[in-house]
């Protein structure tokens, strides 16, 4: 065993090197309009004479300088309404620097992303994207949560839409069979209109589990899940790409509970309808649009 002591370090480098092992969080704002808002605090470092742009600048430049120095940094949206509502939460002075580091060390809790050399600019849509997918979830899991028991059996309403769900996307994805398959739910709610996306492949072996990005599998177990336990309207396309063949698309339709399979017809129609103006799309070349196909059973609690 080697007893030699290790030779001494000046103070100042063991403070570097310790450095390195604290992890960093930025705030982002999203947009010019939340960069104004936060140039009206006299204690934001930046004035009414500069731009959003010149802001994205020295945000990257702050980002590359971290990641020189080898600390890992965490990137999350800096909201400014949630800002003054959390202030107000908490007794504290939004005008102040200490307040907003408060402030920023708690996003890393919420949807962030690890800085690895992005620019700025490709950060924020993604960012954008990220809070846009934690507040679905959120919402249609207090959806989930709020629907109660049934009357007639005492279940758990929402628990069993859950297990429906997911056992709904493994029939979908196992229906549409070997490729790379991109489906889309969407349920109308009274607040808000519910999109999940998912990327997937049938797995490689029966009974196996699916093969899926993060967490997008449970985002979107989750939609589908509200929209089951509504028991309203809503929608869901699977798109099915593989080499050698053409990219076919398959839909259902929610109702009363149900997921049920759209016709070809319907298929197209939907897919090649622009859904803000009700004007055909010509449909893409090389898409063969087809119809749904059974992954579904009588709805329980309907």
């Amino acid at each position: 065993m080697n007893t030699t002591p290790k030779p001494s370090r000046p103070a100042s480098r063991l403070r570097r090197e310790l450095r390195r092992e604290v992890p960093s969080t930025v705030g982002l704002l999203a947009d010019a309009r939340d960069f104004a808002a936060m140039r009206d605090y006299r204690s934001f470092a930046f004035d009414h004479h500069d731009e959003y742009a010149d802001y994205l600048r020295h945000v990257d430049a702050l980002l590359r300088s971290l990641a020189a120095q080898g600390i890992h940094t965490t990137v999350a949206l800096f909201d400014p309404d949630e800002y003054a509502d959390y202030c107000a939460d908490h007794g504290l002075d939004p005008d102040s620097a200490p307040t907003r580091t408060r402030f920023t060390a708690e996003l890393a809790c919420g949807p962030a992303l690890p800085y690895t050399g992005q620019p700025v600019e490709e950060l924020v849509p993604l960012l954008v994207d990220a809070a846009v997918r934690q507040a679905t979830w959120e919402y249609a899991g207090a959806v989930l949560a709020g629907v109660g028991e049934c009357a007639d059996c005492g279940e758990d309403i929402g628990r069993a839409s859950f297990e429906r769900a997911t056992a709904l996307v493994r029939r979908l994805v196992d229906g549409a069979g070997p490729g790379h398959h991109h489906l889309v739910c969407s349920i109308p709610t009274e607040e808000q209109q519910l999109i999940a996306v998912l990327h997937a492949e049938a797995a490689r072996e029966p009974g196996g589990p699916l093969r899926a990005e993060g967490r997008d599998q449970l985002d979107f177990v989750t939609v589908l899940a509200a929209g089951l336990a509504l028991g309203g309207s809503g929608g869901l396309v699977l798109r099915s790409s593989t080499d050698d063949c053409h990219d076919r698309v398959h839909g259902w339709r929610l109702d009363h509970g149900r997921l049920l399979p759209l016709s070809a017809a319907a298929v197209f129609d939907a897919y090649c309808t622009d859904a803000d103006t009700g004007d055909p799309v010509a449909p893409e070349p090389g898409v063969e649009y087809c119809p749904g196909y059974e992954v579904d059973g009588p709805a329980a609690h309907a």
